[in-house]
């Protein structure tokens, strides 16, 4: 009998959320076999059986459940007795009966005649709120999680009579008392995504004294390439691709921006430039990795891009998607925005921001010319980095997206 328990999927979450078994109860499966699918903060994770043999699952879908927690067994043969525990009830997600931690944990199937699942994170704050199940249902969702019922809380007003009742309250008992009995409706309650968010950049902000550059560049050249190559390519070429483009070709110059911070006064060189880019289209915010940006032509790049901002409509990123990034890359293309800082995130040294060109009125010998400009800033760890390197690596950059045939040539 082989136990099978949950692999830590990431750094940043603590539970997971199981969505769905692939295997069913008593099926044999083989080792590497896809068996059930799990739920982080940011993705979707299909994890594989790590051997031969008759799955035995002790977790109902819905359930959450930790890494090292075990959720099913590989029974050698389907004569084979499962334990005593494994037949055992859960109370709750994940939950066991009689508290004994390392105890396999079992829960009941939180769905209901429907046959639509619920997690036990979902459901609890269907309780809290009130919301009516039917609200619920109607989503048309097989799998209610959390940020579905989040959405649904979003999309409600606020009762009136909470603030009626806030301002008959005495002033002398308005303070800790009356926030302690506020009506749920009137709190906004951040998803598990953005709860994720906050801890890396609480982490950000706590461990790493970070300094900030930028440098505006002249994008008129580059942009006009760019429309021709999304005719001539037939996928979407813009300026986040050339400056994912651009920014690969500078690992060898400029090796530390793209190394992993290590123990003591060193940091780790990165065998190739695996470019993070920020996706967010109202789903939470991503940052999938282009891997090796340096050396794949931008045709690729462009194709890499175009696939993540389909896969983040759906939310079905996998962890490998995530992670592994060298540098960041943080976009802030919607228009008006003329500068932004970005957050240097625990295992980098440095991250980029881009925002959106806009339009500027320059003098042009006697006369004027139009021109297009983006602000391309840079923040970085300054126990690795300093102001001059800073300076000479968006310089480099500039160059790279001004002069943009004769980059795009060097590496194809």
């Amino acid at each position: 009998m082989t136990e099978f328990r949950v692999p830590k999927l990431n750094n940043n979450d603590t539970s997971y959320v199981l969505v769905e078994w692939l295997a069913e109860d008593g099926q044999e499966v083989r080792d590497g076999d896809p068996i059930v699918l799990l739920e982080t903060s940011k993705a979707t994770e299909e994890v594989e059986a790590p051997a031969d043999g008759v799955l035995r699952r002790l977790l109902a879908e819905g359930a959450e459940c930790e890494p090292g927690q075990v959720i099913a067994r590989l029974l050698a043969s389907a004569d084979e007795p499962p334990a005593e525990s494994a037949e055992t009830p859960g109370t709750g997600s994940g939950g066991n009966p009689d508290g004994n931690p390392g105890e396999p944990q079992v829960s009941t199937p939180p769905g209901d005649v429907s046959g639509v699942i619920v997690t036990a994170p979902a459901r609890e704050l269907i309780q809290a709120h009130g919301i009516a199940m039917e609200r619920v249902y109607a989503l048309g969702r097989k799998v209610i999680r959390r940020t579905d019922v989040e959405e649904l809380l979003g999309a409600q007003e606020p009762s009136p009579a909470v603030a009626d009742d806030a301002t008959a309250e005495d002033d002398a008992t308005a303070g800790d008392d009356a926030t302690a009995g506020d009506d749920d409706a009137q709190w906004i309650t951040l998803s598990r995504a953005q709860q994720r968010t906050a801890e890396v950049v609480e982490r950000s902000r706590r461990e790493i004294p970070a300094a900030f550059t930028a440098m505006n560049v002249d994008v008129t050249e580059v942009l006009s390439l760019a429309r021709d190559l999304t005719r001539r390519l037939r996928t979407l070429v813009g300026l986040p691709e050339m400056v994912v483009k651009a920014a690969g070709g500078l690992l060898d110059r400029f090796p530390m921006f793209f190394a992993e911070p290590g123990p003591g006064p060193r940091a780790r060189r990165a065998a190739t430039a695996d470019v993070g880019v920020t996706v967010d289209v109202g789903r939470g915010l991503f940052i999938p990795v282009v891997r090796d940006a340096g050396n794949r032509p931008l045709a690729e790049i462009a194709g890499d891009l175009v696939g993540f901002r389909k896969t983040a409509l759906t939310g079905s990123f996998r962890e490998r998607d995530l992670q592994g990034g060298a540098i960041t890359l943080t976009l802030h293309t919607h228009d008006g925005i003329v500068f932004a800082v970005p957050i240097v995130f625990p295992g980098q040294t440095c991250a980029l921001s881009l925002t959106a060109p806009r339009t500027e009125v320059v003098q042009d010998g006697p006369g004027f010319a139009v021109r297009k400009t983006a602000t391309v800033g840079l923040a970085y760890d300054h126990r690795y980095i300093n102001g001059r390197d800073a300076a000479e690596f968006l310089g480099e950059l500039r160059t790279a997206l001004e002069s943009p045939a004769r980059f795009l040539t060097e590496n194809g």
